[in-house]
Order: structure tokens, then sequence, then C-alpha cells
């Protein structure tokens, strides 16, 4: 699934190019993705949007009065892991995400997985909300969205 979410970032500048769901399908699977990945993604996708749209509705005037500290339930600590919560913390104080993006990344990393999610897979989902919002970050966050956690060696997208 997290290769078609970076094929698709890659791909498609802003989400409003991406083609049709029907035909994104065929042009995935003649690219060599599989059918169930390609369902994962799209549904992930499709989640995405409602997320966003519920929790902005929700909450419209968090980012601009969210001072306090987050905390973490068992469950977000399981799959996120200390390196994840971490760096999702490093980013809302660096301003790349707000208060609300937190959350959808928070939720969308829960969805994407019942077990400890690497850090790796959380930057392509944080990279995948702020593609979602037409938002880019800089060129400086965008190196540290994909630096290899093994090695300081940016890697190739695709």
């Amino acid at each position: 699934m997290f290769d078609i979410l970076v094929y698709l970032y890659e791909t498609y500048y802003r989400p409003d190019a991406c083609p049709t769901s029907a035909a994104l399908v065929k042009k995935l699977s003649a690219v060599g993705f599989e059918e169930e990945e390609i369902s994962k993604a799209l549904d992930w996708l499709t989640d995405l949007a409602v997320t966003t749209n519920d929790l902005s509705d929700q909450y419209t005037q968090q980012t601009a009065f969210s001072f306090g500290t987050r905390i973490y339930v068992d469950r977000e600590l399981d799959t996120l892991g200390t390196a994840a919560i971490g760096f999702i913390q490093f980013l809302e104080s660096a301003k790349v995400i707000n208060p609300i993006q937190r959350e959808i990344v928070i939720e969308r990393a829960i969805a994407a997985s019942d077990e400890a999610i690497s850090l790796d897979k959380l930057k392509v989902i944080v990279l995948m909300v702020l593609w979602s919002q037409g938002k880019e970050p800089d060129s400086l966050m965008f190196d540290e969205l994909f630096l290899d956690e093994d090695d300081a060696e940016p890697r190739l997208l695709h």
C-alpha cells in the first residue's frame, strides 16, 4: 500500500490531478501493482478525505488556539512507538503540521496497521496528509520526510 501512496505522490503533483478511481485502478494495475494493494490504498485515501473533512469541520478553531500537550493512549503508543511520536512532535513544533493534521496523521497511522508502524511509513503518511490538503513541505522538511531511518542517505521515491 505504501508503495502505491508514494507512486501517487510522485506521479500526481496535486490530488485533484489524479484520474477517476476506475481509471486510477487501471493505471496502477498497468504499472504492476496488485489489485489487493490498490484497493487498500484507495480505501485508505478515501478514508483520509473523510477524516480530514470530519476533523476540520469539527475543530475549526483548534489550530489557532491549541497550546496543550497531546497525551497518547496505549493503542496509539503501541502502533506509533516513541520514535514516531517524537517525529510527530517535531513536525508540529516546526509548524509543518498543525494539531488537526497531527490527529489526522495519528488516525491514518492506526488505520494503516494493527502492529507497530515504522518511522519510514509514518513519514509517507505525513506526506500524504499534506499532499491531500494541497500543502507541500519546504525543501528541508521534504528531505527529512525522505531520509531513510537506517542511514542518512535520501531514499529514492520510486
